[in-house]
């Protein structure tokens, strides 16, 4: 089977850019991965861009502005905060299946304050439940009475990824907090505090995808393995809730289920990894990840928090981008946003944040409730 390897990465900071535009946001992290690769629009086959927003078009609107491509396919792909791991998916497959050489994945977004169109129901909305804190707090609080995590845990989870963000010029937050700061920031829903969660912001990121013969083609320099892609989607049975580790019917969680798919797909196992990013939408989802992804035992999630493992300098660091708590989230984009990162650690081009020896990390996913994404690159 041909083997899929990332070509070039470009990232646009994520912000609130009010000044830029959908377009401007996406074309940006397109050029940037199209030079990394060192190819011309014109070489790419085809076009997958992830988006929440942006609204008819949006995938011609960014391609407009990068030059001609021979009348090559341009697709939009929204599946909520999996979106970018949709357009990967989509393009691993186009490439291994021999459809294409080369395919490009934009994630953009511009996110409106107050965002809510997330795929509530009406009744939802016009009874005041169309907000997302309000299920993350709900889920935080059945983890914490399962697991016996605190809120000094829930915390320190914040302050290890602003510590991480810091370090990071594409993070929208770069400052450090304390456990202190962070447990008297405002309450937003209880247990979860307003720096316990993350912010929905503007941004992008992309990600040129070539088969491994096209990249010896074009000269391609640092490639690296694109070694799984994997995709889970489930349809709500109950209306739309959005609580990624729900578990029906003692079945595995579909967002667990794509991380053991991704595995499976890549020939490796949670000891293999040397650094994860995860979806810490809040700061109760980090830690119910690493059960997920298979880096502890069920219950032990604060133990490896408190043991210093999933920071930088520990053995399995776990979002050294600052992930969304000091990133932000620009919807369809952060997976993306994900991916750019771990080629850059692989390529041992983090600098400040660098992890050590780094060579194979996973990116994970949820969105909304109905699609969850793993990712895992080799270099």
């Amino acid at each position: 089977m041909t083997t899929t390897v990332i070509a070039g990465v470009g990232i646009c900071p994520f912000g609130r850019r009010l000044s830029a535009s959908h377009r401007e946001l996406g074309s940006a992290a397109a050029r940037e991965a199209l030079r990394d690769a060192g190819i011309r629009f014109s070489d790419v086959d085809q076009t997958f861009v992830a988006s929440v927003g942006g609204g008819a078009a949006k995938a011609q609107n960014i391609a407009m502005s990068l030059g001609a491509a021979r009348g090559a396919p341009i697709v939009s792909v929204e599946a909520g905060c999996g979106s970018s791991g949709s357009a990967l998916h989509l393009g691993k497959l186009l490439i291994e299946s021999g459809a294409a050489q080369c395919v490009l994945c934009v994630g953009a977004e511009k996110t409106p304050a107050g965002y809510v169109e997330a795929g509530y129901e009406t009744w939802q909305e016009e009874s005041g439940l169309a907000v997302n804190p309000a299920y993350f707090a709900l889920e935080a609080v059945e983890f914490m009475a399962a697991t016996g995590t605190t809120e000094a845990d829930l915390a320190e989870v914040s302050v290890k990824n602003h510590r991480h963000g810091a370090l990071n010029p594409n993070a929208t937050y770069r400052s450090a907090v304390t456990r202190e700061e962070v447990l008297a920031s405002t309450a937003v829903c209880d247990p979860l505090r307003l720096l316990m969660l993350c912010s929905p912001v503007d941004g992008a990121a992309a990600a040129v995808l070539m088969s491994q013969e096209a990249a010896r083609r074009h000269g391609v320099t640092g490639p690296v393995t694109l070694l799984a892609v994997s995709v889970v989607s489930r349809i709500p049975t109950d209306g739309f809730v959005p609580m990624a580790s729900r578990i029906i019917d003692g079945r595995t969680s579909f967002a667990e289920r794509a991380a053991h798919m991704a595995f499976e797909e890549a020939g490796v196992g949670p000891a293999d990894l040397d650094l994860v990013e995860c979806q810490d939408v809040d700061s109760s989802a980090e830690l119910r990840a690493y059960s997920y992804l298979g880096l502890c035992a069920p219950g032990n999630e604060a133990a490896l928090l408190r043991s210093g493992a999933t920071a930088l300098g520990g053995s399995q660091p776990v979002n050294p981008s600052g992930g969304l708590l000091s990133k932000g989230e620009p919807l369809g984009a952060s997976g993306l946003g994900q991916v750019h990162e771990l080629v850059t650690q692989v390529r041992g081009r983090a600098e400040a944040r660098q992890v050590q020896a780094a060579r194979i990390g996973m990116a994970h996913v949820f969105g909304a409730g109905h699609t969850a994404s793993g990712v895992i690159v080799s270099a």
